[in-house]
């Protein structure tokens, strides 16, 4: 990559394309970087998630974000009208609402939902040549592209959701970044967990329609942390495919390669869903987008040359399924008001 000129390299990482063997947790400057932090809490049966949408408008950058937590339900979702982020390293911040680098995050959306979380024993994304989102890393100008760059870590904090006061300390923490030009994709699906038997275990799961350019594909990408320290991460549409049959209620994936197979069946009531929202950047406005789950349940099954390899359940799993239309619809369920900017914290 030395060899590669400055001024062609900052062009073409604008596109939100990456390099092999480069860093996609750096800022690239499209028109939506998300970043989201998630805890799992599995002995006090609790989960929560703090993210900030870096997002660009003509006038500028704003940041959507946003502080959940389960089983309480609580959800604050917010836009700020100034954001910033860092293209030497992972760093995403929103003026005094929310600040995060590598191994913290502090949120302050009011005196009820706040978050000051430091990040211990770090497991991050092993180096490799590519990246979550696989060879299509490499693609330009796509519509989203994902890393889960943390995929393990120990919380020390606390948080304040509504009228409760967490102690975080000892949860689990995992990471990621997803970030394109072309906005949200007409459908997609998520979904991470850890709480397994083995503490360092994780898994997770990112797909939707995929548009580079003139065609139109839908790609998964699937990873697992194994107990041990192996990962596997599948999802090459050619070489290791990851079929999947998604409902707002379930989640179905089946990855496969020559040497292994993955099949993940998630789980959750879609009454218990929280409406998170997605930024038209242009617009500089939030709207209803994905209905996702923080205390639902997933089942992962490993196998490798068709042996079990490893087989783990969580009980506090995290399950998305993306949407503008569906997530309106469910809005509409709930007697909110789609159209309205704070539609995502409706509760059934």
């Amino acid at each position: 990559m030395a060899s590669f000129p400055i001024s062609l390299l900052g062009g073409y990482r604008a596109t939100g394309a990456d390099l092999p063997w480069s860093d996609p947790r750096k800022y690239h400057g499209v028109s939506m970087e998300g970043y989201y932090w998630r805890l799992t809490d599995v002995a006090r049966g609790r989960s929560l998630i703090a993210l900030i949408g870096v997002n660009r408008s003509p006038e500028g950058r704003w940041a959507t974000l946003g502080l959940a937590g389960y089983p309480n339900r609580f959800l604050r979702t917010v836009e700020w009208p100034e954001a910033d982020a860092d293209p030497q390293r992972l760093g995403a911040s929103a003026g005094e609402a929310f600040s995060a680098g590598p191994q913290s995050v502090r949120v302050d959306l009011g005196p009820d939902a706040r978050l000051e979380l430091e990040i211990e024993h770090p497991v991050p994304w092993p180096r490799r040549w590519l990246g979550g989102s696989s060879i299509f890393q490499a693609v330009p100008a796509l519509n989203q592209y994902w890393h889960p760059w943390l995929l393990g870590g120990v919380a020390r904090g606390t948080a304040v959701l509504g009228d409760e006061v967490w102690d975080l300390d000892g949860a689990s923490v995992y990471a990621e970044k997803n970030w394109g030009q072309g906005g949200f994709p007409p459908a997609w699906w998520w979904g991470q967990a850890q709480g397994f038997a083995e503490p360092e275990a994780c898994v997770a799961f990112a797909g939707g329609v995929i548009e580079p350019g003139p065609f139109t594909t839908e790609v998964t990408g699937l990873v697992a942390w194994m107990p041990g320290g192996r990962l596997i991460r599948l999802g090459d549409p050619v070489f290791s495919p990851v079929s999947a049959e998604i409902t707002d209620e379930r989640w179905l994936l089946r990855g496969r390669s020559a040497r292994w197979q993955v099949d993940v069946e998630g789980t959750a009531p879609l009454g218990a869903a929280h409406v998170l929202p997605v930024p038209l950047p242009a617009e500089r406005r939030n709207i209803a987008g994905a209905i996702e789950q923080i205390g639902g349940r997933m089942r992962v099954e490993v196998r490798r040359h068709g042996r079990l390899a490893w087989a783990g359940e969580s009980p506090v799993a995290a399950l998305e399924h993306g949407g503008i239309e569906r997530a309106k619809a469910e809005i509409i369920r709930r007697g909110g008001d789609p159209d309205a900017s704070d539609a995502a914290p409706v509760e059934a």
